[in-house]
């Protein structure tokens, strides 16, 4: 069962979240104050969207989205995409890939964009789920020294 994400049911996408970075191929040390803090600063924004899929009463994979204006349309900017390490492979991605567009087919929203490391499995997954690599495009950030 795929629902919006909530107050309500904020606290399990975090758990999900810690089941899914705190081990391999990631192998984050997220606590949960930390994951609470990072994921909440994504459900605070504005045209924030999110959706958690339930299997028996727990979160085992969720997305934090929001809603973006581009020049040539809508978009939906999907933040976090995470399945808990021991529901991976068993089409539950998919699913909410799936739901991401039937949500922005619905919401007059005609592209779906994401960001993830090339060396890393999930890119052979967003590949394999007709997404495309924008090679203009480059991440960059600077580390500042503390």
């Amino acid at each position: 069962m795929i629902v919006p994400i909530t107050t309500g049911n904020f606290d399990d996408c975090v758990l999900a979240y810690l089941k899914a970075y705190n081990c391999p191929p990631w192998n984050y040390h997220w606590t949960h104050e930390k994951a609470n803090e990072y994921l909440l600063e994504y459900m605070s924004c504005k045209q924030f969207v999110g959706f958690a899929l339930y299997e028996e009463n727990t979160v085992v994979a969720a997305v934090f989205a929001h809603g973006k204006t581009w020049w040539t349309d809508k978009q939906l900017m999907i933040d976090e995409f995470f399945v808990s390490r021991e529901k991976q492979r068993m089409g539950y991605g998919q699913q909410m890939l799936a739901h991401c567009d039937k949500y922005a087919s619905a919401n007059q929203i005609s592209s779906v964009v994401l960001m993830t490391s090339k060396y890393m499995p999930s890119y052979k997954f967003y590949d394999k789920s007709g997404y495309t690599t924008a090679e203009q495009y480059v991440f960059m950030f600077k580390q500042l020294q503390g």
